[in-house]
């Protein structure tokens, strides 16, 4: 059951049901109950013409035993006040849920004229309280207002429920009577039985229908999703990043869930692929200088008298610069983040990664503070003046200033700029414009990758275009705030 409900389609299907269900239930109990109030008031109705019909005639001046009670809908009683059956239709054989169970007609309570003077201020009193309810009724009037009550009925050895009304009538001989009359409940309760069983047979197979529709439209509506979890297995297990999941021909959610996919996938191999190049490209780098130092040194283990000392240094120089490059990378490509605490000058800095450079010369207006790592940004500096120095011909110029929410640096040399095809390449690893120059003068070509992912880091941008002196200029932008 837990392995059921695991899968979407068979929670989808169970929570469609479910509220179809809780729908039905509440709207066929709403049908029911309205069914039934309106059937019960209808029968109602019936059982009021009955009894005002009788009451009608009672109030002409008919004696109750002159009033005709043989209707067919159902039993009919005349009771005077003081709960005397004086009329009543015929075979009836038993009745409650009206005044009286009487069902034979009884002649009314009367008191002797003796007793009737003796005791004329007390029957007055009494007459008062009894008729209360009918002070405001007069001789040959009905009342207004009808009283129903629910009860059964044997006619005829025939026993059913019914729907008794009560009307109140004034007459001259027999002050105020009270004439029951009921009304068959069979109709509404056939009614009733009837639109619940059909409910009931009705309900399961809707559900039914609703379960299997859900279940097949789900299923055609997931069946994409198993097609990109399938090929996402298979690209787990075949390692191929060049592989992509199926987009279906649709503008739905799961159509642009598998394209992001393949979104991420295309990304992920680039990162692979950029991986593998750097691993490959830094081996080849390293390979070089600890080559030709390996070479110094045997020669110099060989014939001490023959070994280039200045030139060991040298190699070993640039490869631990090499290695610190690569490290930085490494850091940088973990997503290490510059530490925004401290703030400092950037002109400052700049000033201080100039100071020493033949041809270099830096401008700053005023103060410009960023936050970040110093240090970081200093050798993001340092690589930007090391590749002018390498191209300028006779000047290096450094600006610093703030325009808006950014500080700008500007790097410009006076050589021969950097094609507009390449502005963008330049920035990827190991990319050395010049194949001609040599490993030793043009560097491992991580300089200024470097700089565009600190700057990035920073949350600043790094871009080159051509200076006004005909060279290249590299500006880089750092938020202020």
């Amino acid at each position: 059951m837990r392995r059921l409900l695991g899968s979407v389609r068979a929670r989808a299907t169970l929570a469609a049901s479910l509220v179809v269900a809780v729908a039905l239930v509440a709207a066929g109990t709403a049908v029911l109950l309205s069914l039934r109030s309106n059937l019960i008031g209808h029968t109602g109705t019936e059982a009021e013409h009955s009894a005002r019909t009788v009451a009608s005639e009672l109030a002409l001046g008919k004696r109750a035993d002159q009033v005709s009670l043989d209707g067919d809908d159902g039993p009919v009683q005349v009771v005077d006040e003081n709960g005397t059956l004086l009329a009543v239709s015929k075979d009836l054989e038993r009745i409650d849920g009206t005044g009286t169970p009487d069902v034979r007609p009884q002649k009314p309570k009367t008191s002797d004229a003796g007793d009737e003077d003796d005791d004329s201020n007390a029957d007055d009193s009494t007459d008062d309280d009894s008729n209360a309810d009918a002070d405001a009724l007069e001789p040959g009037e009905l009342d207004d207002s009808t009283t129903f009550r629910n009860g059964s009925a044997t006619i005829d050895h025939d026993t059913a429920d019914y729907r008794f009304a009560a009307v109140k009538v004034e007459t001259d001989k027999h002050g105020t009577l009270t004439v029951y009359a009921g009304a068959p409940l069979s109709a509404e309760q056939g009614a009733v039985s009837t639109a619940l069983t059909v409910m009931l047979i009705g309900f399961p197979l809707l559900l039914a229908v609703v379960a299997a529709v859900t279940w097949l439209v789900t299923r055609r509506a997931l069946r994409p999703v198993e097609g990109i979890r399938g090929q996402m297995a298979a690209i787990t297990a075949s390692e191929d990043l060049a592989r992509r999941v199926p987009v279906p021909d649709t503008h739905d959610e799961v159509a642009r869930l598998a394209r992001t996919t393949n979104e991420t996938l295309a990304a992920l191999e680039a990162s692979v692929e950029r991986q593998r190049r750097f691993v490959a490209d830094a081996s080849h780098e390293l390979r070089s200088p600890i080559a030709s130092l390996r070479t110094q040194l045997e020669v110099g283990a060989a014939h001490p008298e023959l070994l280039d000392l200045a030139g060991a240094v040298e190699d070993t120089v640039r490869l631990q610069g090499l290695a610190a490059d690569l490290l930085l990378l490494a850091r940088l490509d973990a997503g290490e983040k510059p530490a925004g605490g401290a703030r400092f000058d950037l002109a400052d800095l700049a000033r201080e990664k100039a100071e020493g450079r033949t041809g270099a010369h830096v401008e700053a207006a005023g103060d410009v503070e960023v936050a970040g790592s110093r240090g970081q940004l200093g050798r993001l500096l340092t690589n930007l003046l090391d590749n002018a120095g390498r191209h300028a011909r006779s000047a290096v110029r450094v600006s610093v200033r703030r325009a808006g929410e950014w500080a700008v640096v500007e790097v410009a040399d006076d050589g021969d700029g950097v094609p507009e095809a390449d502005r963008e390449r330049i920035f990827e690893r190991f990319v050395r414009l010049d194949d001609a120059r040599s490993r030793d003068d043009g560097g491992a070509g991580l300089g200024l990758a470097i700089a565009r992912d600190v700057a990035v880091r920073h949350g600043g941008t790094l871009t080159v275009r051509d200076a006004p002196t005909g060279g290249a200029l590299f500006e880089l932008r750092l938020p202020v705030t």
